[in-house]
């Protein structure tokens, strides 16, 4: 910490040409005391500074020394204070950006404070969840891949029990706002979402990191893994004019419709995990889209209308008595059985497909030629 303050006080120096004691204490909240000793340490140091008594005296720079500690040209200071000022919610980041200001040249310095104000980052969705706020282990984290130490990790899975584990911490990667760590454990390379740690314990053992490792492209591999689950299976279907709006917002990239001609039904393609899954999130849309295959997506549909309406009956027509009970339906038949467990043959359908990935071969030790994420 004191080496933090002598840089920070050097850097106040610099900018101010001259200060007293009490605007040094001031500046970085600490006693006076504190602040004389710190001045005197950079002299002692042998730090070009001297102190001047009497009326306007102070601490200066002999003959207005200065160190550079940026090199920055004025383009990449003000794209990094547009990325971190808006995010400078912890008290490291805060200091820092505090020091960079102060080391900056008088000509750059009022961009770079106009930049940390010129957004603001929420947190939260607009159902009021927070959706980017990093994991309460996020230091530990980063200082365990830093270090290169591996760690027992406490980890709850979805719809799962916390359970411990070793891993090795390789890096840490954001996907649209939410936190992964990349660690090699030892059924493989994983990747573990940081809200869902519960714990983490550094074991002082070094991480077992190939040499020939990038995070970069086993963060694309593990990806695209996930990804390819996603389009696991493919939904032909036919939607009502007016539709392509909402389903553009309920499937985003998985959606394809066909080019849509004037007053007439469009043609569609969704991809998902499943066709059971597929069919589940169209039944919303009631008959505004009727799922024309697979067969395993209609069959779905069809066991969803019959417990809907068993449950809620049906719809009273116009005139109807409104106090008389709706008719109901049979209780339903039994549903299909599940969809095939993860490794076992898809049910057949268009455009099917398995998750595939780059495999891990050649690499140490053995953890490495396996990989799975936990979303």
């Amino acid at each position: 910490m004191r080496a933090d303050r002598l840089v920070a006080t050097l850097l106040f120096l610099q900018t101010r040409g001259r200060v007293t004691v009490a605007e040094v204490a001031t500046e970085l909240e600490v006693s006076e005391r504190t602040a004389r000793r710190d001045l005197e340490a950079l002299a002692t140091a042998g730090i070009p500074v001297y102190s001047q008594r009497g009326r306007g005296g102070g601490w200066s720079l002999v003959g207005g020394a200065r160190t550079d500690l940026t090199g920055l040209t004025a383009d990449e200071i003000r794209a990094l204070f547009l990325v971190a000022g808006p995010s400078s919610t912890t008290p490291e980041l805060r200091t820092a950006l505090r020091k960079l200001v102060r080391a900056l040249p008088v000509t750059l310095r009022s961009d770079a404070e106009a930049a940390s104000r010129a957004g603001v980052t929420d947190g939260t969705d607009w159902s009021r969840t927070a959706v980017t706020a990093e994991a309460p282990h996020l230091d530990a984290l980063q200082r365990a891949v830093v270090e290169g130490t591996q760690i027992r990790l406490g980890y709850a899975g979805p719809g799962k029990p916390s359970d411990e584990r070793t891993v090795h911490p390789l890096g840490l990667a954001s996907k649209a706002g939410v936190g992964y760590l990349v660690a090699g454990t030892d059924r493989g390379l994983r990747i573990f979402r940081l809200s869902r740690v519960t714990s983490v314990e550094a074991t002082g053992d070094p991480v077992v990191r190939p040499d020939d490792f990038d995070l970069a492209t086993a963060w694309r591999s593990l990806a695209a893994r996930m990804e390819d689950r996603m389009h696991a299976a493919t939904v032909r279907a036919r939607a009502e004019p007016g539709t392509e709006a909402i389903l553009q917002r309920l499937f985003g990239g998985r959606l394809r419709i066909a080019r849509p001609r004037p007053g007439e039904w469009t043609e569609i393609e969704v991809d998902g995990p499943s066709p059971e899954v597929l069919a589940a999130q169209l039944a919303g849309l009631g008959a505004r889209v009727e799922v024309l295959d697979p067969p395993e997506a209609r069959e779905r549909l069809a066991h969803l209308a019959v417990e809907l309406a068993a449950v809620y009956g049906t719809p009273a027509k116009t005139g109807d008595d409104p106090t008389t009970p709706a008719a109901t339906l049979p209780a339903p038949s039994p549903s299909p059985s599940p969809s095939p467990e993860r490794g076992s043959p898809q049910p057949s359908g268009p455009r099917t497909r398995t998750a595939s990935g780059p495999p891990w071969t050649g690499l140490q030790p053995t953890w490495w030629h396996s990989a799975e994420v936990h979303r």
